[in-house]
């Protein structure tokens, strides 16, 4: 019964939660040669303070997920915030004096075990508050946030970096952090259905001394081995039972590697080869984000008028998920095509210009594919939605913290044309995935353990 300013109001601060976390983790890609020069760090030591914090992805959703899903998503979103943002703002202070290699980087990995409580937690709060007509609206705006964080990241740390300090990077990121922290605690209540009913349950039996109220969760008697099956689990149960959960994840978990693998390519390509400041640099990855802001605005005007739409002609049922799907049928040639683009215009001889360009078609299509693939992720695993987001969030930031590892030696053993052509070439073999559930997502979904029944599309 939340009114909509309050309910969008909710969707901004999810994403502002996302946007910490992934300008956090990119931040250190802006400054990678002064923090190298000054620890003497090699490429691949500099680069592991981006992985190593997307490496922390890894861990954090494993236990995040599954535990909003057991206790609510305010007290997960509270306390791992609290540990990251108040008690463990030494990651990033600690990041900021520290004197050593192993410093930083432990401190880094640590930092991004925390900070990775929203990834999974901000897109449940979405599916909690919006009904399937309006949600994909708000994850259109909500999905901007995990790409403009990455990239407006290197931005601000390379001209603060320039300016300033690059140990001023980590104290700016411990800042945010902080702030976000407030947020939560002074403006998100809970919003997971089943535990809002304990709550209330709990209330009326105080009220009134009547023992007999008592919300669904709280008759499951779990056994402690139980829960901590559901809690460590449930992630990869979900993931290795489901084939469409698999395929999903390997696709966005490729979009997702090459996004990173961008953070350590692009210096490469604009820094040493158009001996561009890092400061100037950063700025090169600003039209990756105002792709995202286009696709946004393509989605919000132009699909999700076509879903009300069909919404309105299919009541009383509900529109199919594999309505969701269509957007990133779309993008997916897109994004292969950017790669192309960047390979052959990313010569010294040629323009920064002209890759430059190419990130707006790879940001409009890196944000659709998102789009449609969370959203129909949502649709398929409502109840599970979490625990499902977990298992890709946490393959997918295998594969942001891997990319990046080897783009540096690719890179340059390869050269920017055929190292990117490669993953042009890579990139086709996921297009043909949603177009595979768009027409036997309906029987997978019959054959699902977690998946609650759902129509299919109309013939």
């Amino acid at each position: 019964n939340w009114s909509r300013i309050k309910r969008w109001y909710l969707t901004m601060a999810s994403a502002f939660l996302v946007l910490n976390a992934t300008f956090a983790s990119s931040s250190p890609s802006g400054i990678f040669a002064k923090f190298s020069q000054e620890f003497q760090m090699m490429e691949i030591e500099s680069v592991l303070t981006l992985s190593l914090f997307v490496t922390g992805y890894c861990v954090g959703p494993l236990l995040w997920g599954p535990l909003s899903e057991q206790y609510g998503r305010r007290p997960v979103n509270i306390y791992p915030f609290f540990i990251y943002a108040v008690l463990s703002k030494c990651f990033q202070i600690a990041a900021a004096l520290a004197k050593t290699t192993v410093q930083i980087l432990l401190f880094r990995f640590l930092g991004g075990v925390f900070a990775a409580a929203p990834l999974t937690n901000s897109g449940a709060v979405i599916s909690d508050i919006w009904d399937a007509e309006t949600r994909g609206k708000a994850m259109a705006l909500f999905t901007l946030a995990p790409f403009a964080g990455p990239a407006v990241g290197p931005t601000v740390a390379g001209f603060v970096g320039d300016g300033v300090s690059w140990r001023w990077v980590f104290w700016i990121l411990a800042i945010f952090a902080f702030l976000c922290w407030i947020l939560i605690i002074f403006t998100m209540p809970e919003t997971y259905s089943p535990i809002i009913l304990v709550q209330k349950a709990k209330r009326l039996r105080k009220e009134t001394s009547d023992s007999r109220y008592y919300a669904p969760m709280e008759r499951r008697n779990l056994t402690l081995a139980e829960r901590l099956k559901d809690i460590l689990a449930k992630p990869f149960l979900i993931l290795f039972r489901e084939p469409m959960l698999i395929a999903l994840t390997i696709y966005m978990s490729f979009v997702y590697g090459c996004l990173y693998l961008l953070f350590a390519a692009y210096p490469i390509v604009f820094t040493d080869g158009h001996h561009l400041s890092e400061g100037i640099s950063g700025l090169m990855f600003l039209p990756i984000p105002i792709g995202g802001a286009l696709s946004v605005l393509l989605y919000v005007t132009v699909y999700n008028p076509r879903y009300k739409r069909e919404a309105e002609r299919l009541i009383p049922d509900p529109v199919p998920p594999e309505f969701r799907l269509e957007v990133a049928m779309i993008s997916g040639p897109i994004f292969a095509a950017s790669f192309f683009w960047f390979a052959w215009t990313s010569s010294p001889h040629i323009s920064y210009w002209a890759p430059l360009m190419s990130g707006l078609t790879m940001g409009f299509s890196i944000s659709l594919i998102f789009l449609g693939l969370f959203n129909y992720i949502i649709d398929v695993y409502i109840y599970a939605a979490a625990s499902a987001l977990a298992s890709s969030t946490v393959v997918r930031s295998l594969c942001g913290a891997g990319f990046p590892l080897f783009a540096g030696s690719m890179y340059r053993k390869l050269g920017s044309q055929w190292a990117s052509t490669l993953l042009g070439f890579i990139a086709p073999v996921m297009v043909p995935i949603p177009f595979v559930f768009k027409k036997y997502g309906p029987w997978l979904r019959s054959k699902s353990h977690y998946a609650p029944s759902a129509p299919s599309l109309p013939k």
